[in-house]
């Protein structure tokens, strides 16, 4: 991947609470020592609480860590959510707030639509939010239609949403991870690709073929 030259490198993070987030700062840590490619570190906060979210920006600091993905985190059974953050613009602006321009802040959007939301207007009403919040960049989640993406950039500016909206890209690799990644993110599978789907399966050098073409098509 680092042949490639990527801008960055994103490092998930335990959206429900996890004892391993450490693991997150020592592989930031190399992607950036050892690739010399900035990381951008995820960061949920719906489990933490104000301390905790400190006590790992503290770290990320110290590791000369300077890009933050700032997400609200999937909802966990297993672990209660804290009264500190309810949503993602919550954290992004206690983190402007109390870390000033230390990093860049980078927030999420959906070219589909939130699952959790329905609507574009509520979504691009909450995007809104978040860049007032003071979030410098949004990251799109995957889509498989780039008329898609570009109706929903068309959107936001409409709503004076101004800075910079990087597109979420996944290549595929088969059915499995397809339909994986549907049912999680909620993003709509145009027919047109559920036909290569069927046609070519699990076949993995032919699906990466057809994806190329299809890219050039576009």
């Amino acid at each position: 991947m680092c042949d490639c030259r990527p801008d960055y490198i994103s490092v998930t993070f335990g959206a429900g609470g996890s004892s391993n987030n450490n693991k997150t700062i020592q592989l930031a840590r190399k992607i950036k020592e050892k690739y010399h490619v900035e990381p951008v570190v995820h960061l949920t906060c719906l489990c933490y609480n104000r301390a905790e979210i400190d006590e790992f920006v503290r770290e990320l600091t110290a590791e000369g860590i300077e890009n933050i993905l700032a997400l609200r985190g999937d909802r966990n059974p297993d672990v209660p959510a804290k009264e500190d953050f309810a949503h993602a613009s919550d954290l992004i602006k206690y983190l402007r707030a109390t870390t000033g321009d230390r990093f860049c802040i980078a927030g999420a959007c959906y070219p589909d639509v939130h699952p959790e939301t329905g609507n574009r207007v509520d979504d691009i009403n909450n995007l809104k939010i978040k860049t007032d919040a003071g979030a410098d960049i949004l990251i799109s989640q995957l889509f498989f239609d780039n008329d898609t993406f570009l109706q929903f950039v068309s959107d936001c500016r409409r709503a004076r949403i101004e800075v910079p909206i990087v597109p979420g890209i996944m290549p595929c690799i088969n059915a499995a991870q397809i339909q994986r990644m549907v049912t999680m993110c909620g993003a709509k599978f145009p027919e047109r690709f559920r036909k290569l789907i069927r046609k070519y399966g699990d076949n993995k050098d032919a699906l990466l073929m057809q994806e190329w073409h299809t890219a050039r098509a576009r």
